[in-house]
């Protein structure tokens, strides 16, 4: 398959995501890029763990920019998302390990909520279709 055929498939995937599934794979490559960040920081290889720590950061700047403000929970949100690019930030600058440790399962756990979430909501459409 070409590169270009797999760009085409890439993207049609996406296009057919629902924007619950679209979440789930944000919070993925933000739990991946972080482990990434971990395992380069173990090594010190320093380029990859701040181009990893970089994408974390992008990846959370976005999910907070999407956010629908008109629901309650969205304030919550983005605050969190606030203090997980602090400490992002901190953590990148002083390339600690002890703090991405304590971070990586807060993201974690942000998607496994998020996950849990889709699933509901899912079990809660084929109900009612």
């Amino acid at each position: 398959m070409d590169a270009r055929g797999y760009q085409q498939y890439k993207q049609q995937s996406i296009n057919s995501m629902t924007p619950g599934e679209l979440l789930l794979l944000l919070y993925d490559e933000l739990v991946k890029r972080s482990t990434l960040a971990s395992i380069a920081l173990d090594k010190q290889d320093w380029t990859t763990f701040e181009a990893a720590l970089d994408r974390c950061t992008d990846i959370v700047d976005y999910l907070d920019e999407t956010l629908d403000r008109q629901y309650p929970i969205s304030h919550d949100l983005s605050r969190m998302y606030d203090y997980f690019t602090y400490e992002m930030g901190r953590i990148k600058m002083g390339r600690n390990k002890k703090e991405l440790d304590r971070l990586r399962p807060m993201l974690t756990d942000m998607r496994d909520a998020f996950r849990a979430a889709e699933k509901n909501n899912g079990i809660a459409r084929e109900m009612q279709a």
